[in-house]
């Protein structure tokens, strides 16, 4: 397959880029700080063949507890800045390769400029000998380029912040980065990469389809949109991102490689299958779910819901408090997950926080009124 033409960048051992093999990768889904769990994780992910293993940091202990990690492992380590970018200070020494979302950049120091923030990034990721990967996510889109364009203008604002941060970072002489624009719906994926593209081909891409879902669903839908981009040259590294509990993480991997295998082959799924009926999203579990049993309840919100496969209605079941807000705000009906109860919304508007025990029948009650309602308006 023609790849396109990206400048090569290293992340430890591994290479994006430059014409290589697509690296797959995946991201720890035990507590940082479980220094033991995680190191066990990281293992059984590199020996799956995981080319970049992505960790989350959000605080010292976190911080403290890399450090350990990386004293046992010899596999490319990345690190997820979410909220606190300053934390890259006690990180970069210990990965090779650091992730931020410019839609995050403005919860600390609000009054300093994000460009100024990027400076410190890249003076840190310089000084430690890493790579940075622009993580741009259609849940947590940067309000100021949200704000300039129509609220119903969901590309052009994930399109602008990712080209304004390459172009910053051009500037400042750094050039050892990635690229990613992620969302929950495939098309959407498939179109914002694809202009990407053709105004930054030089730019390594990693592609995903964020809270895709739970297996099969999540990797057909995974597969659908990586086939109409990797074929175009387009994609450098990848990750599935899919619901799964920790001991079964590695089928990231598994299903990153099949689906490369299918594509190579000329086999293709074809537009996603839920685009007609039903959509359920939910987040891959991480470091950040804040309580386990959001797995267990996302497969029982998709067996529960199975008698309503043909309503075009998107549920969105989601984890932590990173995406979550976001996604479930462009869902019809969203579940927010956290450590004792859930919180439900229906359009974005919050119907309240239910006990886990509780919320599938909530969720129930309100998916037959939303059926109900579209039905006595003539809506299918």
């Amino acid at each position: 397959m023609t790849r396109n033409p990206t400048r090569s960048i290293r992340v430890g051992s591994a290479t994006l880029g430059g014409g290589q093999p697509i690296v797959v990768q995946s991201m720890c889904a035990t507590k940082t700080t479980d220094v033991a769990a995680s190191v066990q994780q990281v293992r059984r992910l590199a020996e799956a063949g995981a080319g970049v293993i992505r960790l989350a940091v959000d605080n010292a202990d976190d911080a403290q507890a890399l450090v350990a990690i990386r004293a046992q492992t010899q596999a490319n380590l990345s690190v997820d800045l979410q909220e606190n970018y300053q934390v890259v200070t006690d990180v970069a020494p210990w990965v090779d390769k650091i992730r931020y979302n410019p839609g995050h950049l403005y919860h600390h120091q609000r009054n300093r400029p994000w460009q100024d923030k990027v400076r410190f990034l890249v003076e840190v990721a310089a000084k430690h000998d890493c790579a940075l990967r622009v993580g741009v996510n259609c849940g947590s889109v940067d309000p100021s380029q949200r704000d300039r364009f129509a609220h119903d203008d969901w590309l052009r604002p994930m399109l602008e912040s990712a080209l304004e941060h390459c172009e910053l970072l051009d500037q400042l002489g750094f050039v050892r980065y990635c690229v990613s624009l992620k969302d929950s719906d495939p098309q959407r994926v498939v179109a914002v990469n694809r202009h990407f593209a053709a105004q930054r081909p030089d730019v390594p891409l990693h592609l995903g389809v964020t809270e895709a879902g739970m297996p099969p669903e999540g990797i057909l839908k995974t597969q659908a949109a990586f086939e109409q981009l990797i074929p175009a040259g387009i994609g450098d590294t990848i990750r599935v991102s899919l619901t799964l509990p920790v001991q079964r993480k590695h089928e990231e991997i598994e299903a990153g490689q099949q689906i490369l295998a299918e594509i190579a082959a000329g086999r293709r799924v074809g537009p996603a299958p839920v685009a007609a009926g039903l959509n359920i999203i939910s987040c891959p579990s991480c470091a950040r779910v804040q309580n386990q049993a959001f797995i267990e309840l996302a497969e029982q919100v998709r067996a529960m819901t199975r008698y309503a496969a043909h309503q075009p209605i998107t549920i969105a079941v989601m984890g932590c408090r990173v995406n979550g807000p976001g996604e479930t705000d462009h869902a019809d009906l969203g579940l927010w997950c956290g450590p004792t109860s859930v919180n439900l919304k229906r359009a974005g508007a919050r119907l309240g926080a239910f006990s886990y025990d509780e919320i599938l029948a909530r969720l129930k009650d309100e998916l037959d009124r939303l059926i109900a309602e579209r039905e006595a308006a003539g809506e299918h």
